[in-house]
């Protein structure tokens, strides 16, 4: 139990929250533990959001693939981690991802009501959650900039970033292409430009159909040198 409690403050909505504290939420709270095998989905695209699920041991691939399956980005979730949190309130409350299980992984799922008990028992949860959710909004903003003003390369930073989380590893964008060049509305010859510049810094790799992230710090980094961005 106590191993569980670490884990669980480890994660940025319950940042700065003392062991007894959290003994206390544990107990106000449904708190559902589930195990997934590898290959096992954790949750479907399209699903309503219904409950926050934390990570808490193992790892799982999400996938975003748009109507058409013309692309994807898929990334690695490891624990202690939370999917896609910004999707619990709101108007669209489907998740945007299909999750699965990449090995033996342990969930931890909260009904909305009861994380709605967690988030009005004490301000840091409602602090935390708000950060972050404030954090997901500034990105939005500065990712109008950039898709509207920015270069090539700042569009196709942001537009990654947008689309997967600040835990997320081994991130693989599955495109065409002439697709993507389509996509942003720039010649073959300058996106290839731009992906060559970013694999020789270190930032992609790259092939006819994928491009693959290094570290998704760098491409913050792109954001932060062109726009002053926060994540």
């Amino acid at each position: 139990m106590n191993s569980m409690f670490e884990i669980l403050m480890g994660l940025p909505l319950f940042r700065g929250v003392t062991h007894e504290r959290m003994a206390e939420t544990v107990g106000m709270a449904k708190f559902h533990f589930l195990k997934y095998l590898h290959g096992e989905e954790i949750v479907a695209a399209g699903s309503p959001c219904t409950h926050i699920k934390f990570i808490i041991s193992g790892s799982a691939r999400s996938a975003i693939v748009n109507s058409d399956g013309r692309f994807s980005v898929s990334q690695t979730l490891t624990a202690p981690d939370v999917i896609a949190p910004d999707f619990l309130f709101g108007k669209a409350t489907d998740y945007p991802c299909t999750v699965i299980a990449d090995q033996p992984t342990g969930i931890l799922q909260i009904a909305k009501n009861d994380y709605i008990k967690i988030l009005n028992s004490d301000p840091i949860f409602m602090f935390n959650f708000l950060n972050l959710l404030s954090m997901n909004a500034q990105k939005a903003v500065d990712g109008v900039l950039a898709l509207t003003t920015g270069s090539t390369e700042e569009r196709i930073a942001f537009w990654i970033i947008a689309l997967t989380q600040p835990g997320g590893r081994d991130i693989t964008l599955s495109c065409r292409q002439r697709d993507l060049y389509s996509f942003f509305g720039v010649q073959r010859s300058s996106f290839i430009a731009t992906l060559d510049d970013m694999k020789n810094r270190g930032v992609i790799d790259y092939n006819q159909n994928e491009i693959r992230i290094t570290d998704r710090r760098l491409l913050l980094d792109i954001l932060h040198t062109g726009n002053d961005v926060i994540e």
